[in-house]
């Protein structure tokens, strides 16, 4: 595609000086002369965090101790920050508990759901997912669907809605595929499994704070999110749970622990559950977690009076899209290869190339080893491994050079040197350094 205008850097510098959201950037802290295009997988440092943390610490444990769950309001707050993630999603308040990971809260609701299923219709015996899904997610179902005798089956992302049947229990996708960029259509694939019977659970590990939700107007059944991706809550954060109303006052989810029962503080023998969204949770709170999320949160609710999601959308598909531009016209020929939609309405807030050109008489693609000299450069993207069973294609077994652009502290000329020393680490050999192509533990 040819453009009028040259994607310079003073062209990028203008963009960034109309940016309705640049203030946000003063939000976080960042370390001089890094660009940050890992949000995707570890959200930057809120300004805020540390200062509340050490307060929780010194304050609310150190003077109020035991009485800071009543006097600080510690009991309510997997409710209260599920409020303020509510708002981002297309929730109700009262709808989504903070709590727990990811990978436990798919386990609860995957787990009721499937116990509701072996109740209601005996015929019901698989689940279907995407074949590329995020592995935690491939391996909870696989793990439930030996618990309940029940198959799972995979399908490639075009082929998901013919996968569904009659014989289905459940539907299980995320939202946003982690290697790829690539985002599903909800309410359309929600509204398929419907059809043929079947429950919707959707993680939005890639899409909460990244990308606008309405779980309601998409008519999901489940939904459970990450809290230190775009949600920026810190290392290990805790993860969130939401359940439609028509479902969370009948299911019951499988690791019932005294926060969920409807009366804790009787320290009754007998289990009875919440009601709502709280029989989702499980056992005692990480206060200290919580209250650094809850910073995280604040900066992804500071764009509502900005322009709220839609104005967040509009400046990543600007960035993505300049990101795209600038790799294809200035690293054209150097075994780069789009992997992420270029279409708006099937794009996230990554951008992903697969490298397609082995590089070494071993076939290794270098990709690695890029992303490790780029690092070393202070843009600080990541590095995922293909599948060598998987097919070629979009979501087939090239390695991935992965950016996440968050429009929170990314800007126009981040972008524009970020592929700047893209384009200088490849044409000049500089990945081919030893220290680069050495594996840490995480890649």
């Amino acid at each position: 595609m040819k453009h009028a205008t040259p994607a310079t850097l003073q062209a990028c510098r203008a963009l960034d000086a109309q940016d309705p959201l640049r203030e946000l950037r003063a939000l976080f802290t960042l370390p001089e002369g890094v660009i940050y295009l890992d949000g995707n997988s570890l959200g930057a440092l809120p300004v805020a965090t540390a200062a509340r943390v050490a307060q929780v610490i010194s304050d609310e444990w150190g003077r109020g101790l035991i009485r800071s769950w009543n006097s600080a309001g510690w009991f309510g707050l997997p409710q209260r920050l599920g409020d303020k993630i509510a708002r981002l999603v297309g929730a109700n308040a009262g709808e989504i508990a903070v709590t727990d990971s990811t990978s436990i809260n798919l386990y609860k609701v995957l787990g009721a759901a499937l116990r509701d299923a072996g109740k209601t219709d005996a015929l019901r015996k698989v689940v279907v997912s995407e074949r590329s899904n995020f592995p935690t997610d491939l391996y909870i179902a696989q793990s439930l669907c030996e618990e309940h005798g029940v198959s799972l089956r995979l399908a490639e992302p075009d082929g998901i809605e013919a996968a569904l049947d009659d014989e289905v229990a459940v539907l299980l996708l995320t939202h946003v595929n982690y290697r790829t960029g690539a985002m599903h259509d909800m309410a359309a694939l929600t509204a398929a499994a419907h059809r043929q019977g079947a429950l919707a659970i959707w993680d939005l590990a890639h899409s909460a704070g990244a990308v606008p939700v309405d779980l309601h107007a998409a008519d999901a059944d489940f939904a459970i999110g990450c809290g230190y991706k775009y949600l920026n809550g810190g290392p290990g954060a805790p993860a969130f749970v939401w359940v439609h109303p028509r479902h969370a006052g009948r299911f019951e989810q499988p690791l019932a622990g005294w926060w969920s029962h409807a009366a804790p503080f009787e320290f009754a023998p007998g289990y009875r559950p919440a009601a709502g969204i709280s029989r989702f949770l499980c056992g005692t709170q990480p206060i200290l977690s919580l209250a650094a999320l809850e910073c995280g949160l604040d900066t992804v609710l500071a764009v509502e009076p900005l322009g709220g999601m839609a104005a967040l959308r509009r400046k990543s598909l600007a960035l993505t899209d300049l990101f795209i531009r600038l790799v294809e016209e200035r690293c054209g020929g150097l075994g780069l290869a789009l992997a992420t939609p270029r279409e708006h309405r099937r794009r996230g807030s990554q951008v992903c190339f697969a490298r397609v050109e082995p590089q070494d008489p071993s076939g290794a693609s270098g990709a690695y080893a890029i992303v490790q000299a780029l690092i070393a450069r202070g843009v600080i993207g990541d590095y995922r491994a293909g599948d060598p069973s998987a097919g070629l294609g979009q979501d087939g077994s090239q390695d991935i050079l992965r950016f996440g652009l968050t429009p929170l502290y990314i800007g126009f000329e981040d972008v524009w040197r970020a592929v700047e020393h893209l384009r200088e680490v490849i044409e000049s050999g500089e990945w081919r350094r030893p220290e680069f192509n050495r594996k840490h533990a995480v890649t």
